[in-house]
């Protein structure tokens, strides 16, 4: 087997960023029971992938007064979820000041 065929056998089991996002974003609507608006970050970590989900906690009217809330999420390399963790609550039309 070469080194080429070695390295395609390494990563052919491990998600696409594409797959790994939509999977977090799914994945974390189910459980919490909401709808997911943004993945807003995406990285690719020793045993799976790492994502910030962005959720609408709570619908309101206007929609700009929406609760919005920011989820660490950790997929495992086969891209199950396998840990979350609130981070932020903010209103929709919240604006950081960074």
């Amino acid at each position: 087997m070469s080194a080429t065929d070695d390295d395609k056998k390494k990563t052919s089991g491990k998600l696409d960023i594409a797959t790994a996002m939509r999977r977090a974003s799914t994945q974390l609507s189910e459980l919490l029971q909401c709808e997911a608006g943004s993945v807003s970050a995406v990285k690719a970590t020793e045993d799976g992938w790492a994502a910030e989900v962005e959720v609408v906690e709570l619908e309101k009217v206007p929609d700009t007064m929406s609760v919005m809330a920011s989820y660490r999420v950790v997929l495992d390399a086969q891209g199950q979820l396998v840990a979350y963790e609130r981070t932020r609550r903010y209103a929709r039309g919240q604006i950081d000041r960074r």
